[in-house]
């Protein structure tokens, strides 16, 4: 959780709280174009959220309940913007956005700062947070049982306290162990066999009115390659290209292997227990004991292995999906946004058990992420997705993953620094003397020497 205390104010407060992920039954008879004319009051904030979404003009007349998950968010993103409020609390602000669109998002949040005001955040994407805050508050405990919330630290060190699992001033721990983010430590324990390699022709697909042209590009095992690109630029349909779901036009054809698919949108449809769905798709990995101490236990199956499937939240459900894709035996795995519905802490641990299969099983894997720390966490290599948004995109070839971050981030017109302890990536704050530093000299995104 971000929180800022700008001062002490005693005026009354009214709070608005948006749900993070906003339910279409909001008055689906009235459209966006109509709620932005009943909140003109506040033109300037108004005219500043609709340069940031320029987008959302395209669907302006269309009926909320008829608008994307990534269109929502933002709607209600700026709908509480534009709100006369003392407190204003936002409830998972990134969740369906993309890199860009959740930097416009903070931009847009920070617009609404000021002197007697309130911004209350509650996030998971941690460089969001960090970009977001002023001020840092730590929640630990255990889930469904209680609740801890520590005083406010500054953004650095209360992020630097949750990673680390121990608050120094009060001498109290409540995680065993740290959380970090150096590049090489999941490799660590496993040789990397790169002796097989494969590639894939320059590709090029229609679907309606949307365009995807595909660079020629190439694969090794034991690599994990990230797609780094706005929504809608192509990148799950180049994951169900490769997985022979979707047909190239011209007919060429990609290399015939064994694919296993996490899909982006996880539907519940097995009826029965979490167990009884191990047992029936992947039982032989369920029952070994390597895939039980690499992927199962971390990611704490345990805690809901008895429960209906159909009953299972988000994060569960998410985490489920997670062991069905790496228990079925493949070649290439393909993960679409692993971190939706993970808390900070359920990411990076998914995170280390994605990387450590793949290393330890010596396959490759392909993930589509928006999470920009987990991505770079994973991402031997990257490929860059360019172009327009639903209309024209283009797939560049792998590239390494310095190369790759600061072609994406330029895009963007946002640095990143690594953090010196926790190696976790930080965003520059915007016209900030280091972001003129690294934009000046072409360092979008740099891996800082341990020392």
């Amino acid at each position: 959780m971000s929180i800022r205390f700008p001062g002490l104010s005693r005026a009354p407060f009214r709070t608005l709280e948006p749900s993070s992920r906003p339910a279409p039954s909001w008055t689906t008879w009235i459209t966006f174009s109509t709620l932005l004319v009943w909140r003109s009051c506040k033109t300037s904030l108004l005219t500043t959220l609709l340069m940031i979404y320029a987008e959302l003009r395209q669907v302006q007349d269309r009926d909320i309940g008829h608008l994307s998950g990534g269109e929502l968010q933002r709607f209600a993103i700026g709908l509480v913007c534009v709100q006369k409020a003392d407190v204003y609390m936002f409830d998972e602000p990134s969740s369906y956005l993309d890199v860009k669109q959740r930097l416009a998002a903070a931009r847009s949040i920070r617009e609404l700062l000021r002197p007697d005001d309130y911004v209350i955040v509650v996030e998971h994407d941690l460089s969001v947070l960090d970009y977001l805050s002023d001020f840092v508050c730590v929640l630990y405990g255990r889930p469904a049982l209680y609740g801890v919330v520590t005083l406010p630290a500054s953004v650095r060190e209360g992020i630097n306290i949750f990673l680390d699992g121990h608050i120094p001033t009060e001498n109290l721990r409540f995680r065993e162990e740290s959380l970090t983010f150096r590049l090489a430590e999941a490799g660590d324990d496993f040789m990397v066999d790169r002796a097989r390699a494969f590639a894939y022709p320059s590709m090029e697909k229609t679907l309606g009115n949307f365009h995807l042209k595909i660079d020629a590009g190439s694969f090794t095992d034991s690599e994990i390659i990230v797609m780094m690109g706005e929504n809608g630029t192509g990148k799950t349909t180049f994951c169900k290209m490769l997985a022979g779901a979707e047909k190239p036009d011209g007919g060429k054809s990609v290399p015939r292997l064994n694919i296993s698919m996490k899909p982006q949108k996880i539907t519940p449809k097995f009826q029965g227990t979490v167990r009884q769905l191990f047992f029936k798709r992947i039982k032989a990995a369920f029952l070994s004991p390597q895939f039980q101490t690499d992927v199962y236990k971390p990611l704490k199956i345990d805690d809901f292995i008895d429960q209906e499937v159909q009953n299972l939240s988000g994060g569960e459900l998410q985490r489920v999906a997670i062991v069905l894709a790496l228990g079925i035996p493949a070649d290439i795995y393909l993960i679409d946004e692993p971190s939706a519905y993970l808390d900070s802490e359920q990411r990076i641990v998914a995170s280390r058990v994605i990387k450590r299969f793949i290393m330890h099983t010596k396959k490759t894997a392909f993930i589509v992420e928006h999470d920009f720390i987990m991505a770079t966490y994973l991402a031997d290599r990257v490929i860059v997705f360019d172009g327009q948004p639903s209309v024209d995109a283009h797939a560049n070839a792998p590239e390494s993953l310095v190369t790759g971050c600061n072609t994406f981030l330029k895009n963007l017109d946002v640095t990143f620094r690594r953090d010196p302890n926790s190696y976790r990536p930080r965003i520059n704050k915007y016209q900030s003397q280091m972001d003129q530093e690294q934009k000046l000299a072409g360092n979008y995104f740099f891996l800082e020497e341990e020392k």
